[in-house]
């Protein structure tokens, strides 16, 4: 058991650290309340590699490993989580998908530009009627022969409006159940396709959430992602290897309020000294510092065994899970050790424990990562 990280490991986290310091902490309190789209910041990530990290080189991605991932999501997110969701459906969801699962035109077609960062995807499977529930899909793909006709709307889609790809999951045969379900590369530019509003979010405002509706979009059969009803297995297996994602983004943000809560605690006095000294703040900058630590070893162990091609899913519903609730415990408490100074947009722990309440819900929420985890315990 090795616990060090690697030269090209380290550069990466640092590289990634660099860049949030320097591209994503200016502005970031105005792209939030503004909900503004990061458009050059998300551009910059990609001219760095940082959208196509874990694809291929022969596809032109980094061809980085998951370690190297969660350092760089953790660097991202402890700065700006609407930049670092982006990045982790493009690397998690997106690109993933299409390596594993896509044949070698589709590969050329969609994933080269997505893993240049010169296009977005976006990963399509929530709907106003199945969200924890992936199987009642409504949204149909019917089979007309030499196309899919689809129909139907997704519902808090990120990237919805900036992506130019879309993984759409769909059902194709409703009597096969989630056995009939289809995953389709679909075309953000096709013809019948119309996308919501922004929507108006509690945290990671700066991130393009948005519905997207379906009326009648012809997708060519060459667009199916593996076999027919491969689709449900699809989106399941891809979740697996995004909640690394998602985990990694909610120890970011944990890492990030703890951070700014113990250079606070180091400057702000009261009766005489400062708030470090007394018990109370202390004690929980101990607890914070520890949870944070166990969060990134959840991370990293689910990185690790998704490198090693071992069965990953059940550790990374548990990193997933840990991470978040961490996240959502640590950022309160930042906040609380902030005081009033905490509850202002000005020193940022606000915005971080907004932005931690989300990890708790999206790509798996905590009850189904429970429900996940308890199914691994029993072969």
């Amino acid at each position: 058991m090795n616990f060090e990280f690697t030269e090209e490991q380290l550069m990466i986290r640092d590289a990634a650290r660099d860049f949030a310091q320097r591209e994503l902490l200016p502005g970031v309190i105005e792209r939030d309340e503004k909900a503004i789209y990061p458009t050059e910041q998300v551009k910059k990530l990609g001219e760095l590699g940082f959208l196509g990290m874990l694809v291929g080189l022969d596809y032109d991605g980094g061809g980085m490993d998951t370690i190297s991932y969660v350092l760089a999501m953790e660097e991202i997110s402890k700065i700006d989580s609407s930049v670092s969701v982006i990045m982790s459906v493009n690397n998690s969801l997106v690109c993933w998908g299409v390596e594993k699962f896509g044949n070698e035109e589709q590969k050329q077609k969609y994933l080269k530009p997505m893993a240049r960062g010169e296009k977005i995807g976006a990963f399509l499977l929530s709907e106003p009627e199945a969200g924890s529930d992936a199987t009642s899909q409504r949204t149909t793909a019917v089979d007309m022969g030499d196309h899919y006709l689809l129909n139907g709307t997704k519902n808090w889609i990120t990237s919805g409006k900036s992506a130019s790809t879309y993984i759409v999951i769909a059902q194709t045969k409703p009597e096969l159940k989630h056995r009939g379900i289809n995953a389709l590369i679909v075309e953000a530019d096709s013809e019948g396709i119309s996308v919501g509003p922004h929507e108006n979010k509690m945290g990671m405002r700066a991130s393009d959430t948005h519905s997207v509706m379906f009326n009648n979009v012809k997708v060519p059969k060459e667009n199916l992602l593996g076999e027919e009803g491969f689709g449900f297995k699809f989106a399941m297996k891809s979740l697996e290897g995004g909640r690394i994602g998602i985990a990694s983004q909610a120890l970011g943000i944990a890492s990030g309020a703890y951070e700014l809560a113990l250079k606070y605690a180091q400057e702000r006095k009261a009766f005489g000294k400062e708030i470090i000294n007394h018990q109370a703040i202390a004690f929980k900058l101990a607890d914070m510092a520890t949870e944070i630590e166990a969060a990134r070893f959840f991370c990293l162990k689910a990185a690790w065994l998704k490198d090693q091609g071992k069965p990953y899913g059940h550790a990374s519903a548990m990193a997933k899970l840990y991470a978040a609730e961490t996240a959502m415990k640590v950022t309160t408490e930042a906040v609380q050790i902030h005081g009033g100074y905490g509850y202002v947009k000005e020193y940022h722990v606000e915005r971080l424990m907004r932005d931690a309440k989300l990890t708790q819900i999206y790509e798996g929420t905590s009850e189904i990562q429970k429900i996940v985890i308890s199914r691994g315990l029993v072969d």
